[in-house]
């Protein structure tokens, strides 16, 4: 059993400021709390110090960048990512970091409680991706990582180099060929409680993470 003190979840955000106390107040007892403040211009900073989590600014636009500031900042045996837009529940995270234990990487399959919080075309363009995956490189994953466990050490020698969209894309096509054992757990997926999606929240941010995604597949 991993101890929880030896877990930091991060959270790469981008205006989520609205979300975070309730994001930031359902993390497990023990476990570190760090955001990372990817060119926010709401005072998320502010409202995760605010909430007692660490804060790490990261100028350089684009999900992965910010995903790969907190990993590297984090300084805990064990790294969680996930979303800080309350579309998915931290109280999960202890079943998902038990599975570390058969696995080398821990990724979520989102099960959503409603329609609305996942558009048709954010669960299309992920479940086409997946398909691939499962198709070309034999992983057996139903959605591209919305929360992802793993060993800071491991995670930071995959030597992961894309800094949008297709960050974790590429983590899982390195971790297959490195041969990592996947694993892949259930969890809640919601509508985010508050903000717009850069992703899903449009066709158009939903086509450009595809596109980044497909340069990543071989």
């Amino acid at each position: 059993m991993t101890d929880p003190s030896d877990v930091t979840v991060v959270f790469p955000c981008r205006n989520e400021a609205q979300s975070l106390p309730g994001v930031l107040g359902a993390v497990p007892d023990g476990y570190h709390r760090l955001v990372v403040d990817n060119g926010s211009t709401d005072g998320t900073a502010d409202v995760a110090r605010a909430h007692g989590a660490d804060v790490v600014a990261e100028a350089v636009p684009g999900y992965g960048s910010a995903v790969h500031a907190g990993v590297t900042a984090a300084r805990t045996t064990v790294v969680a990512v996930m979303d800080g837009d309350g579309s998915m529940d931290p109280a999960e995270l202890p079943d998902l970091v038990a599975a570390l234990g058969a696995a080398q990487l821990v990724v979520g399959r989102r099960r959503p409680v409603h329609r609305s919080g996942w558009p048709w075309h954010a669960r299309l363009g992920n479940a086409v991706i997946a398909r691939r995956l499962r198709s070309r490189l034999h992983i057996d994953v139903h959605d591209i990582g919305a929360v992802r466990v793993a060993r800071r050490d491991d995670l930071l020698a995959l030597d992961i180099r894309d800094r949008r969209s297709g960050y974790p894309l590429q983590l899982l096509v390195l971790a297959a060929r490195a041969g990592w054992v996947i694993a892949e757990r259930d969890i809640t997926y919601r509508p985010r409680t508050g903000g717009v999606s850069k992703v899903s929240g449009s066709v158009r941010g939903t086509v450009v993470a595809v596109y980044d995604f497909a340069k990543v597949i071989p």
